[in-house]
């Protein structure tokens, strides 16, 4: 008995001194020089410059839809980043609990959308409804968003609620009531086809929820 009150007593020693799990910190999505832990084009469409992943180009048309995927699969999480778009016209999004369409080069899943006239902060499910699940309201992202210039994106992905902000302001308060709807997927950053444009990402961090 004195043996096993002594065991129990040191599993709660080392209980009370284990760090966090991995899952409650806050790490890099993204190293700022190489691609590793993301899948895409990267020789024509996804570059690196400045510390930043780079979509696009302003020399030229952007042909079509193209997403740079995480290689792991994420659930519950706060999911941070700096994003800018330049050019006239310009359009692109994150994407989160996504995966892939076999042989196909567009993704499938929630995106945290971004582009005029008025997409900034929406939530928008890409090709599978295909439809804006969540419109943010424009006079008050306006009030913060600086166009041409670096922002902030928060997504939190938590159960089935989905939140949104944009420096700092809730844009989306979502609650999924479709159970067939997955709650798992890649992450992603995305350029949309159209007009010379760049869609430029950095300091992207994950915080993963229990």
């Amino acid at each position: 008995m004195k043996l096993l009150a002594l065991l129990c007593l040191l599993a709660f020693s080392v209980a009370q001194h284990t760090p966090l799990r991995a899952e409650n910190k806050t790490v890099p999505l993204f190293d700022g020089q190489t691609f590793k832990g993301w899948d895409g084009d990267t020789v024509k469409t996804f570059r690196i410059a400045e510390k930043s992943i780079i979509a696009g180009s302003l020399q030229a048309k952007i042909p079509r839809n193209e997403f740079l995927c995480t290689t792991r699969l994420y659930t519950n999480f706060v999911l941070k980043l700096k994003f800018k778009l330049v050019g006239a016209g310009a359009n692109a999004g994150v994407q989160f609990r996504t995966k892939r369409i076999p042989n196909h080069h567009e993704v499938s899943g929630y995106q945290a959308d971004m582009g005029d006239p008025s997409w900034w902060g929406c939530l928008y499910d890409e090709s599978r409804r295909n439809k804006v699940l969540a419109q943010s309201d424009m006079a008050k992202v306006n009030k913060v968003l600086k166009r041409e210039d670096w922002n902030d994106y928060e997504i939190r992905c938590e159960g089935k609620k989905i939140r949104l902000k944009v420096n700092g302001i809730e844009t989306v308060d979502y609650l999924e009531v479709d159970p067939g709807i997955e709650d798992y997927g890649v992450i992603a950053v995305q350029i949309h086809g159209g007009p010379p444009s760049e869609a430029w990402y950095k300091d992207i961090t994950i915080q993963e929820l229990p």
